[in-house]
């Protein structure tokens, strides 16, 4: 884990205990959901390997196996695709086409994809032409000065999209509310919900007051 990749921030030590409970207790959280954990083999060679999201796009008609934006992530894809393949058809990008799963964003029939230093505009066609038979609306768009898409907003049903307005145009999204995240934390948009919940980092208490103030449950 000490060795994963970084782009936009700077490299310091990892708490490797500390890290290994933080995820365990993530887990946790999901299961207090209903969520069901499947629990894919170690990668000792893939520091990245816990950011599952990025190398498969589930969608429920198909799983797409994504090509990371990395040449140090390539070794994840085959466990991936394995765990998916029975749950879901799969059907693979290939070079030179790259998208990670933290670039896309669905909201309902729409995929919002960003441009981003991982995703690649061959691969955004390239999703959207093996998207093309499961009809989904496909809509490119820009990020600066963060990772992915997902680092910079996400969606909380049923019509939020919390944001860091640096790093995304909100413009680019349309009929959505629009909940900033707190000038001062600005990783505060990667959030998750599960069913009427949303999960926000410990990290981020006054952007989740903002979303408890529109009467967003939040964990």
């Amino acid at each position: 884990l000490a060795d994963c990749e970084l782009t936009h921030v700077s490299r310091s030590p990892i708490d490797l205990e500390k890290a290994g409970a933080q995820h365990h207790a993530y887990a946790k959280t999901l299961e207090t959901f209903g969520v069901g954990i499947e629990w894919i083999a170690p990668l000792p060679d893939a520091p990245d390997g816990v950011f599952v999201e990025d190398i498969a796009l589930v969608l429920p008609e198909v799983a797409v196996i994504t090509r990371p934006g990395t040449n140090s992530r390539l070794g994840e894809v085959e466990s991936a695709a394995q765990a998916l393949g029975r749950h879901r058809p799969v059907v693979r990008l290939c070079a030179p086409n790259c998208v990670e799963g933290g670039d896309v964003l669905q909201i309902d029939r729409t995929l919002y994809v960003g441009a981003s230093g991982r995703t690649n505009p061959t691969g955004i066609l390239a999703l959207q032409e093996v998207l093309r038979p499961h009809n989904y609306d496909l809509r490119g768009v820009t990020v600066h000065d963060c990772l992915h898409l997902k680092t910079a907003c996400t969606f909380i049903p049923p019509c939020f999209l919390v944001a860091n307005p640096r790093w995304v145009n909100v413009n680019q999204f349309h009929g959505l509310a629009i909940i900033a995240t707190d000038e001062t934390e600005a990783f505060a948009a990667n959030t998750l919900t599960i069913g009427g919940t949303t999960l926000v980092s410990a990290s981020y208490p006054r952007t989740e007051e903002r979303l408890r103030a529109a009467r967003i449950a939040t964990r």
